[in-house]
């Protein structure tokens, strides 16, 4: 497929900047990514003190809220009801928080919340509906998921632990084979959009999508299997009417869905089931006793509007992976209510948005943390999925009025030349 005038790469530094867009912002975005890498995972090659990590993370976070500021002097924002609702709950977390109940950690995670919110706020000053994030977001978790496949090549039995069942962890970083999934997941649905869009050429988002395809079924994870799908056939059914390419694309991908069905229907269905039990697989992995004694758990009327504070996600020491559950636990109603507003808002200005390439990215974006976050936390946080909402907050944003540079010397008045036997006015 031959590529636009504006074709770029989606590779780390092959794609020009947007004209008028620092470089420092695509850096700040990157640390923003590095600070919702989390901290626990499984072993790594080089053992990796839990408190080194957090460090880092943390440091990442206070160094982009410090480039954000740098760039963003004069603090020029753009509204944005994404980043109010979010600044709306910091609200219901501090006041869950201010008693200790969760201890001096959920204290600290709000502060963690304030900032990255702060930091998205002076972001928003470049969010015009381009596509200057989406290609950030890729070069982010490309280059994480190359930390991840250099692990697998160093150490292949580190990378694929027994006791995750064989599946593909960090090596070099303490990544969950969840987390592997979502970034893979992510950046092969924004790749394969850009392709359809003439932004990129086809040798360019091959290194992207084989690779992170290879990533994603070396890491067994079901909800980004099924999030890409469902997330890249809305995004592409946004475009069909406008695009002869998503047309094609889309014809191809049901034939294929349909041969794959018949002929590898049993080696799917393996992949799919993990070598687990059936019982095992309807109650989630465990996740629905852990709901169920969550939702069954006495809560104080406090407790339930505004929850317990901002903890690790967990309930009796076992995670809940459900983002609206972890959100009533630790924000309460309050906090569940504000999240809900903040899908259904993008979701809704989606909608509304004509045909378009970066209507189709939000699309993928939105409805992806929406399918993640059954069985996923992460919506009430810092986490790497309010980074992709953020992305399609960016996509969503109105065109800003482009300004042009003004010459040198165009700031003084350029007084006429005075004609002989007239006056200058």
């Amino acid at each position: 497929m031959p590529a636009g005038p504006d074709a770029a790469d989606t590779r780390p530094g092959a794609a020009p900047r947007p004209a008028g867009t620092p470089k420092t912002v695509g850096i700040v975005w990157g640390l923003l990514g590095l600070n919702t890498l989390g901290s626990a995972g499984a072993e790594t090659i080089v053992p990796l003190p839990r408190s080194l990590i957090q460090m880092v993370t943390m440091g990442a976070l206070a160094a982009a809220f410090a480039l954000a500021l740098a760039v963003n002097l004069r603090l020029r924002i753009r509204p944005s009801a994404f980043v109010f609702l979010l600044t709306l709950l910091l609200v219901p977390s501090v006041l869950a928080s201010v008693d200790l109940e969760s201890g001096f950690g959920a204290l600290f995670r709000c502060a963690r919340l304030a900032l990255f919110v702060g930091t998205l706020w002076l972001l928003t000053r470049w969010w015009d509906g381009g596509l200057t994030f989406v290609r950030s977001h890729i070069r982010m978790y490309w280059a994480v998921l190359g930390s991840v496949a250099a692990g697998l090549a160093i150490s292949p039995g580190t990378a694929m632990p027994e006791l995750y069942g064989g599946r593909l962890v960090g090596a070099l970083w303490p990544l969950t084979p969840p987390q592997i999934g979502q970034y893979a997941a992510v950046i092969t649905g924004l790749t394969v959009l850009l392709l359809l869009g003439r932004r990129t050429t086809g040798a360019s988002a091959a290194a992207v999508i084989v690779p992170a395809l290879v990533l994603l079924a070396l890491s067994h994870t079901r909800t980004a299997t099924a999030g890409l799908i469902v997330g890249l056939a809305l995004a592409i059914g946004s475009l069909i009417l406008t695009s002869a390419a998503a047309r094609r694309f889309f014809a191809w991908a049901v034939l294929c869905a349909a041969v794959a069905a018949v002929w590898f229907a049993p080696a799917l269905r393996a992949w799919f089931l993990r070598g687990q039990s059936q019982e095992n697989f309807s109650s989630l992995t465990g996740r629905a006793k852990v709901w169920d004694a969550l939702l069954a758990a006495d809560r104080t009327t406090a407790e339930r509007l505004f929850g317990t504070g901002l903890g690790d996600k967990s309930y009796d020491g076992l995670p809940i992976d459900n983002s609206w559950l972890a959100v009533y636990h630790e924000q309460g109603l309050t906090g569940a209510a504000i999240v809900a507003a903040l899908v259904l808002v993008l979701g809704g200005v989606a909608l509304l948005r004509p045909p378009s390439l970066p209507r189709a990215c939000a699309i993928f974006l939105i409805t992806y943390c929406a399918i993640s976050s059954y069985t996923e936390a992460g919506l009430g946080d810092a986490s790497p999925y309010l980074l992709h909402l953020a992305v399609a907050a960016s996509l969503l944003a109105a065109p800003a009025a482009a300004v042009p540079p003004a010459a040198p010397g165009a700031l003084r008045r350029r007084v006429p030349r005075r004609a002989r036997g007239s006056e200058v006015t």
